[in-house]
């Protein structure tokens, strides 16, 4: 079974990102904010769904610590936002996220991007 993981500090968002996650066959674990994901992240993780603004450590900085580190290489991440401003998108994209979905979205957006970044049929 392949491994997600969901990295946000509202525990209604975690629950639904990871209810979604699960339905698309994945095994789910879930973090409050980038400093749990750091300590929960595991090599074997397909993807990572990253908030941008949590406390202790925000998705931004999660997202640049992971890059920073070659064993997570083949670790997709997903922004999952509601930083809506194009220059947040360009410099999460810059810094290594493979995608970036704004809130509010729905289970089709999240599909089509599994889809499109080759994580399911």
């Amino acid at each position: 079974m392949s491994h997600a993981m969901v990295v946000d500090d509202s525990r209604a968002m975690r629950m639904i990102l990871s209810r979604t996650v699960s339905e698309m066959g994945y095994e789910v674990c879930a973090a409050a904010d980038g400093v749990e994901a750091l300590a929960l992240l595991r090599e074997e993780m397909s993807i990572v769904l990253v908030d941008w603004n949590m406390p202790h450590m925000n998705g931004f900085e999660f997202l640049k610590t992971l890059r920073a580190d070659p064993r997570y290489a083949s670790v997709k991440v997903m922004m999952v936002t509601t930083e809506t401003e194009v220059d947040q998108m360009v410099k999460a994209i810059a810094a290594g996220a493979d995608e970036y979905v704004m809130k509010p979205f729905t289970k089709e957006i999240l599909a089509d991007k599994f889809r499109m970044l080759g994580l399911i049929q």
